[in-house]
């Protein structure tokens, strides 16, 4: 964490780079697979290793993909686009050169809204541009060798590039968590952080509050998960300070990010800006779309969760939590728009998609489009619960379990079997509840001179003796009114 007082003396400036794979079948410029986890250098060809005389084509679906994001995040979209040439030699790039945008991003500016603790705050983009991805370097498999895998080499990209406008880590994990969950939400990115589907570099720089020229930045590169990130960010933003606060001279830099020992480290000096020579690719003819293009990509996404946010609250009462983390994922959405529209226990429902199925799914390894369970009988179970006839816990216990297992369930018919339907008769509730008081004369008498707090206790021991058919509110009603009355 930042130093309290460093952290009142001076302010962060970050800004994040994003790359995020695109979800094509082929690569960016050839028919090589696109797929994580093969046997390595087996999604190659002549034209992923930059043999002599092959040429690159464009990927369509690649370039609708970029523009899906632009369109999410309110960009401008160049409808005159070009690739470049960066030079840039690593063993990872066959060709020796990687192809990329420069001059002519396909999406210009645009913001993505986050939120943290502290409130609600738009980072605005610089551009999102496509380029093809390297491959991969594996140093720690041979104790003498880099061993290299040209299987992600040509693998499609789009890196988001933020404006220098966030200043906590916090609000580097929030930007990042937001991004990760619209790639995945239209559909153009798995953003398994894991498998290096999305990956983030992080600029940071520290300045004196009020001022607003930028510090020297240090760029940390390869940050794999929204941990990392927030960590780094933070490590990074306290040893620029403690640097400044020192007098000592603070070098543009690159640095990478040990998550075994959660440290930063320098892995090249960057005192000034890398040539890579950029000019225009040879081997590919500049492309243009028009307003139409861009308009049919438009009308296929789908409403975006900023949308259902506020009509999860507008419309269907629910709190601004719920409507949160119904908006977390596109099939968790689906899914409660589809049982939503055919009951009114809305409540009902985001209180066991996003508690008791959401754990249920993450304990077998299984997702929401494995939820099977039909509207007649989702709204069946909610309709137990909404009139008190079982409670929420006996309901996901005896229930909802089954039903996930087995879709053919029937809840109503299941509840009477297993006898589970609470009894809201008063006269049997109050010979429960006066066989409890009876038991309990001592807790009686100290719920009498106040301690208020007991009425849990007897609610509970009437659910006990009434084997849970009781109903907890009817019960609790009678319970009050039986111990005021001291007669």
């Amino acid at each position: 964490m930042l130093n309290k007082e460093n952290s009142i003396k001076y302010e962060a400036v970050i800004g994040l780079e994003v790359h995020a794979q695109l979800n094509t079948k082929s690569k960016l410029f050839s028919g090589d697979a696109n797929a994580f986890g093969a046997t390595p250098n087996t999604h190659v060809s002549a034209i992923t290793l930059g043999h002599p005389g092959t040429l690159p084509r464009m990927n369509k679906m690649a370039i609708e993909q970029a523009i899906k994001m632009g369109l999410v995040c309110g960009s401008t979209i160049a409808k005159f686009n070009y690739f470049a040439r960066k030079n840039y030699f690593y063993p990872d790039l066959p060709k020796g050169y990687q192809i990329s945008q420069h001059t002519t991003p396909i999406c210009v500016g645009g913001i993505v809204k986050i939120r943290t603790a502290i409130g609600e705050k738009e980072v605005q983009l610089t551009r999102i541009h496509l380029e093809e991805d390297a491959g991969k370097s594996i140093h720690d498999q041979h104790d003498t060798m880099t061993l290299l895998d040209y299987n992600r080499a040509g693998v499609p990209l789009i890196e988001i590039v933020t404006e220098p406008v966030m200043h906590t880590a916090d609000e580097a994990a929030a930007y990042l968590t937001e991004i990760r969950k619209l790639v995945r939400w239209i559909g153009v990115c798995y953003g398994n952080m894991e498998e290096g589907s999305l990956r983030c570099d992080a600029n940071v720089s520290v300045r004196l509050h009020g001022e607003t020229k930028l510090g020297t930045r240090v760029e940390v590169k390869n940050l794999n998960s929204i941990k990392h990130l927030k960590h780094a960010v933070e490590l990074e933003i306290e040893r620029l300070s403690s640097l400044l606060e020192t007098g000592e001279r603070i070098i543009q830099e690159t640095r990478s990010y040990d998550a075994d020992n959660g440290t930063t480290f320098s892995i090249r000096s960057k005192e000034d800006a890398e040539d890579y020579r950029y000019f225009p690719e040879p081997d590919l003819a500049p492309f243009e779309f028009d307003d139409l293009f861009i308009e049919t990509i438009r009308k296929s996404l789908p409403e975006l969760p900023e949308k259902l946010y506020k009509l999860y609250q507008e419309q269907d009462g629910l709190s601004a939590y719920d409507a949160l983390q119904l908006t977390e994922e596109r099939r968790l959405s689906d899914l409660f728009q589809r049982v939503a529209s055919t009951t009114p226990y809305k409540k009902q429902l985001a209180n066991f998609l996003i508690g008791p199925v959401r754990s249920y799914l993450s304990e077998h390894s299984k997702t929401w489009t494995d939820v099977a369970i039909t509207n007649e009988n989702w709204h069946q179970l909610l309709e137990l619960v909404a009139e008190g006839k079982i409670g929420f816990s006996l309901a996901v216990q005896k229930l909802l379990n089954p039903m996930l297992i087995d879709k053919a369930i029937d809840p109503v018919v299941l509840a009477n079997e297993l006898n589970l339907i609470q009894n809201a008769d008063n006269q049997e509730i109050q010979n429960w509840i006066n066989q409890v008081i009876h038991s309990m004369p001592d807790k009686a008498e100290e719920y009498r001179k106040g301690k208020k707090g007991l009425i849990g206790l007897f609610v509970g021991e009437v659910k006990k003796i009434s084997k849970g058919k009781a109903n907890p509110q009817k019960t609790t009603e009678l319970l009050q009114l039986t111990l005021n009355n001291k007669n």
